[in-house]
């Protein structure tokens, strides 16, 4: 496709020059002959480009300029003239200018101009695209009650500066919390660096938060900017904070009250301005209680509280779950496109999900994969999943977590429900059977929000 190019001149013989050779070239030119005429022009053509002289009768360039920003903040404009002074190129290139041209004008410069700036409206062309990618990984998708709740308050928190503690089970989508508070805060230009202190080693973490000098110890070979550094001005997300070692809380606390970080091995102190945003799948109280967590640290992580609800508390949410992660993988991965049927998505939902949104993910495109015909059927479902969509077809659901700790949950989970179902909620009887104290029986059922089945 021909890129379009407007000239606005009101010299005939500068338009007419410069039609011939941008044709020639094989750009689609338009011309105008006035300021006012070259903006009603801009509106009707949208041009990837336009050539603008400074001086003209009435309405001069550098006020079409304004306007043309005002009204399209990506107008990419090249400034021509025959009185070019420092002072005019400076004004031009402060409204938004790309570059300016002086007249007699050299075929050379023009087009070398031109494709530098067409150039870059592709890269421009090419981040926007990429973003939006981006952000389509990072969309909260539903509107149950349950995900109204939480984007209530995220819209809330996340002008605001206070620090974020998000709490939720594995697979829930507490990253996509994070990464919502950032795109709504006024940092939202700046960097978001996400930390797993759940996968780094403990003797590794305080390098990787904080830097580490050359020689300050066995394998640094080389100055390294820590996480803390890498985000300031913007957003640091420290997920899984829960298993982060006590000598890097200590650290970390130093950081949130001081506003400083020290690389290890060196005696300068760095300045920064970060907002912390935590998540953690572990019962902070009780970490705090076996003495793994420092309640110092949390009372200033845990400035605003916001708890990702599972997704079995928001089945409602699953359809759209669903053709959400169907148009990702099939734009995404090449995964050949299928529908659900209706009886597929029941049975989806009646699926108890031990490993929340993640596992409904990794469901979904095993069944894009593996199924048969252009449908996807209740039958595949119970195929992959079991009749109950929990014990039969449980390998392939534990097979599904992310981590060790969260395949524990899913089993003790599973376990839980199929032992209750057998003594037919008796939760007596269950813990009898079980060797396990009901009270202790009573805080799992709360814990993994088991329900008797209708």
């Amino acid at each position: 496709m021909k890129h379009r190019i407007l000239v606005v001149d009101d010299e005939p013989g500068i338009c007419e020059a410069l039609k011939q050779l941008l044709e020639y070239e094989g750009y689609q030119v338009s011309v105008a002959a006035s300021g006012p005429e070259g903006l009603d022009a801009y509106a009707e053509l949208r041009p990837q480009l336009v050539l603008l002289d400074v001086k003209m009768a009435g309405m001069d360039g550098l006020s079409v300029l304004s306007a043309l920003r005002e009204r399209d903040p990506h107008a990419l404009v090249v400034m021509i003239s025959g009185h070019g002074t420092i002072a005019t190129a400076v004004e031009a290139t402060q409204r938004g200018a790309f570059d300016f041209l002086e007249k007699p004008l050299d075929t050379d410069r023009v087009l070398l101009t031109l494709r530098n700036a067409l150039q870059q409206v592709g890269l421009v062309r090419e981040v926007r695209v990429l973003q939006a990618e981006v952000e389509g990984q990072y969309h909260i998708v539903g509107r149950s009650p349950a995900i109204r709740a939480l984007e209530e308050r995220i819209g809330k928190v996340a002008p605001t500066p206070s620090r974020v503690l998000i709490t939720g089970e594995n697979g829930t989508g507490k990253e996509l919390v994070a990464r919502a508070i950032h795109r709504l805060s006024p940092r939202a230009a700046k960097p978001f660096v996400e930390v797993n202190c759940a996968a780094i080693p403990s003797e590794l973490i305080e390098s990787e938060l904080f830097g580490h000098v050359k020689g300050s110890f066995t394998g640094a070979f080389a100055d390294r900017t820590g996480k803390f550094e890498q985000a300031d001005d913007g957003t640091l997300f420290l997920d899984e904070v829960g298993d982060m070692s006590p000598a890097a809380q200590a650290k970390v606390l130093r950081v949130l009250e001081e506003g400083v970080v020290t690389p290890i091995g060196s005696a300068r102190t760095i300045t920064v301005d970060v907002r912390v945003i935590a998540a953690t799948n572990k019962k902070v109280d009780e970490e705090i209680a076996a003495g793994r967590f420092r309640e110092d640290l949390l009372y200033r992580l845990n400035v605003v509280p916001i708890e990702v609800p599972p997704l079995r508390n928001r089945r409602e949410d699953i359809p759209l779950l669903v053709e959400h992660f169907v148009a990702r993988l099939v734009a995404g991965q090449g995964v050949a496109q299928r529908r659900f049927a209706a009886a597929a998505l029941e049975r989806l939902q009646r699926h108890t999900w031990p490993g929340n949104v993640r596992e409904l993910r990794n469901t979904v495109e095993r069944l894009l994969i593996l199924a048969a015909g252009d449908t996807i059927q209740d039958v595949d479902v119970v195929r992959l999943l079991g009749p109950a969509g929990t014990e039969e077809g449980l390998g392939g659901a534990l097979l599904a977590s992310g981590t060790f700790e969260e395949f524990k949950q899913g089993a003790e989970r599973a376990f839980l429900v199929a032992k209750l179902r057998e003594f037919e909620w008796n939760v007596s009887e269950t813990a009898r059977r079980l060797s396990m104290p009901r009270s202790n029986l009573y805080k799992k059922i709360e814990r993994y929000g088991l329900m008797r089945d209708a």
